[in-house]
């Protein structure tokens, strides 16, 4: 399997009639607006792809695998995304 690169998306979006530059700003902007909304706490919506969204999780115990010691995991926020059902469909044929 062959991951799919941020210059693919690039080359992708210069495909409909961009010019490569013109891509690329689109693309940044996308995943900088993206960025910002995550940094502020705030989930991401794409009709037909998919739901991202920032959840917080509270700290808790657990054990170090390798000792077994008990240590503290922080609080942190943690991004998931969920497919829409169109996405799914598609992957799925």
């Amino acid at each position: 399997m062959i991951p799919l690169t941020k210059n693919d998306l690039i080359n992708a979006v210069a495909g409909h009639g961009l010019s490569k530059r013109q891509s690329a700003a689109v693309v940044e902007a996308i995943f900088d607006t993206m960025i910002q909304a995550f940094a502020q706490g705030h989930d991401v919506k794409v009709v037909g792809f998919g739901h991202f969204r920032v959840r917080k999780k509270t700290s808790r115990k657990g054990r170090n695998p390798q000792t077994g010691q008990e240590i503290e995991i922080t609080a942190r926020r943690v991004l998931t995304f969920k497919p829409s059902k169109g996405l799914k469909l598609q992957v799925n044929q």
